[in-house]
């Protein structure tokens, strides 16, 4: 059972780790599909990051994933309309609109959507693609586990709550993740570019092997934030030419590592951005969530074609625990998130993400060491 409450540390440490994020494992000496070149795996541990235009089966492996989101969308809609939230099921807009009306009469709804973590079989199937996991080796090592933490990113056009401000992954992970490699598929379901939203990096953020000081929360939403100065000074990121915007066909992937800092641009256009971030770890390494949840196991060298146990990764639904971690009550039209990532950093701005957490806990919303 995960824990019901936990010592969150302060998120900002003196140590640096750069080794887990710049050295390379062992390469497989088998010839596999799915693997990349000497080149793209040197460029991913130079840079902290990868892009591959041309990488999955469409038909195969992305179009099962959007019908696991259409089906999402439907269901989610028929909830609201059940609950007298929306007048309307709004059944007669496709996969890049309907969410977008629906939250116009129900404010949020994307991130009711974003909160929900059983992981349907298409997505399952995607996170132990073969092809993929051949890829992912080479980063990770032979011994393969699915990480704590995926999302579905629901990008509906123009809405702040769903611009994610400058970070590294591990503001929102435990202080054990500064010393654990955690890889990144970020995976659009449309072609992705500037005008949708799509993600930008700043190369060679990684290298100290450390996290810089964020803050929390952005504007109305839960994210915590990197400031460009601070970026600067303490990553030695050079923001006239370290900046990297990346657009991802839909096909294809950006693979990042968990020191990386990187950001998704503003939905401009008319479509939603539907997009997915999947993440591996090495077999035995830290969960990296405070117990919340545990890694789950895809393959290992002595068992490359074992069935993953989805029914107990399942069984631990992290919103729901990191929520009432944190002394929130679960609400099925809750349209907030907290977590204890917002104890790591110092609260700068307040909004509905916080309030709750703060008029629940009055005495216990400041960084723990305070």
């Amino acid at each position: 059972m995960p824990p019901t409450t936990f010592k969150v540390e302060p998120g900002l440490v003196d140590s640096s780790n750069p080794g887990p994020f710049i050295t390379k494992p062992t390469q497989p000496t088998e010839k596999k599909p799915g693997q990349l070149t000497k080149e793209q795996v040197d460029h991913y541990f130079e840079q902290g990051h990868l892009l591959i235009d041309d990488f999955f089966n469409i038909e195969d492996d992305l179009e099962p994933a959007r019908d696991a989101i259409r089906d999402r969308v439907e269901a989610l809609a028929q909830k609201l309309y059940k609950a007298g939230k929306i007048k309307k099921l709004y059944s007669d807009y496709g996969l890049f609109q309907r969410l977008t009306m629906i939250e116009k009469e129900f404010p949020g709804a994307n991130v009711l959507l974003h909160k929900q973590q059983d992981v349907p079989q298409a997505f399952r199937d995607l996170w132990g693609n073969q092809r993929l996991l051949n890829a992912v080796e080479q980063l990770v090592g032979p011994d393969i586990a699915a990480s704590t933490v995926w999302n579905l990113r629901t990008k509906t056009p123009k809405n702040e709550a769903t611009v994610v401000p400058w970070h590294q992954d591990s503001a929102y992970f435990d202080n054990q993740s500064y010393n654990c490699h955690v890889v990144t598929a970020w995976i659009p379901f449309l072609d992705a570019n500037e005008a949708n939203g799509c993600m930008q990096v700043a190369r060679g953020g990684h290298k100290l092997g450390k996290v810089a000081r964020h803050e929390c929360c952005a504007g109305p939403t839960w994210y915590v934030m990197l400031d460009d100065e601070t970026m600067s000074k303490t990553l030695n990121v050079d923001l006239e030419n370290d900046i990297i915007t990346c657009p991802v066909p839909y096909g294809g992937m950006l693979l990042i590592n968990n020191m990386i800092p990187h950001r998704s641009l503003t939905n401009v256009s008319n479509d939603i951005r539907w997009s997915v971030d999947l993440r591996w770890q090495k077999v035995g390494s830290p969960d990296c969530l405070w117990g919340i949840k545990q890694p789950l196991t895809l393959r290992t060298a002595a068992n490359p074609n074992m069935k993953p146990d989805w029914a107990a990764y399942e069984a631990e639904d992290r919103t729901e625990v990191q929520t009432t971690s944190m002394g929130v009550k679960m609400d099925e039209f809750d349209t907030t998130i907290a977590g204890p990532w917002m104890k790591k950093w110092e609260l700068v701005h307040h909004n509905e993400h916080t309030k709750a957490w703060m008029e629940q806990n009055p005495d216990n919303w400041k960084l723990e060491n305070n």
